[in-house]
């Protein structure tokens, strides 16, 4: 993501539009549903932490997502002592810009917080980067919260990569939570409060859009 925030304009460039359109038509297919689901469970809430690149773009889509109850910017990963946006951002601390995501069980299954993640969320396919952001702080990680988890989302990594389902193999590792670390309060709903930021409209406004496309109906307010 870019360094220091900036206002900008209130447009949406050529190129962020560009970016919608490939984004609409970029790996048009669905993905298949996972065949191992975490069970159904008598808790009112469940938490998982998603690393996949910038946290703003991962937190706006969860935040679109039926059945999350709350989307949290944060880093995962390091330790409370450098978790902060500045250093983080030098690459050097082990921490994963991630995202807290807060959900009922009993509205949308793991499972299919995994498809989201996977189909729309970033591209599982890009090593320590994701777009134009580099760095092992913009990684592919699944940081879970129980055995279960940890069970379904290795299956459907499986799975997807057995179905070839993206034109190179899946890179997202899989590891126990062992501390999340809130972002800056300026980091919290970027989206919703800058959508006409141009990184925002290039890289982050596409995937909002894919979302209601594809998966209309895991969306708040969708079918």
């Amino acid at each position: 993501m870019p360094g220091p925030i900036v206002q900008f304009p209130r447009f949406i460039s050529r190129i962020g539009l560009a970016s919608l359109i490939a984004a609409l038509t970029l790996n048009a297919a669905r993905l298949p549903d996972p065949a191992l689901d975490a069970s159904r469970q008598d808790r009112k809430t469940e938490t998982i932490v998603f690393a996949g690149g910038c946290f703003w773009g991962v937190e706006a889509v969860f935040d679109a997502v039926k059945g999350v109850t709350e989307a949290v910017s944060g880093y995962a990963g390091g330790s409370k002592a450098n978790a902060h946006y500045e250093i983080v951002s030098t690459g050097t601390t082990g921490h994963a810009e991630s995202v807290q995501v807060t959900y009922d069980p009993s509205q949308i299954s793991f499972g299919q917080l995994l498809k989201v993640y996977f189909e729309v969320a970033h591209d599982p396919t890009e090593l320590n980067r994701q777009g134009p952001d580099h760095g092992t702080q913009y990684r592919s990680e699944i940081f879970y919260t129980s055995e279960e988890q940890k069970r379904v989302a290795e299956a459907y990594i499986r799975q997807l990569n057995a179905a070839n389902a993206f034109p190179r193999p899946i890179v997202t590792k899989v590891a126990p939570l062992q501390a999340f670390y809130r972002a800056e309060d300026y980091h919290q709903h970027f989206v919703a409060r800058n959508p006409h930021q141009p990184y925002v409209a290039q890289n982050d406004l596409p995937k909002l859009a894919k979302l209601r496309q594809e998966l209309p109906e895991l969306t708040k307010g969708g079918k």
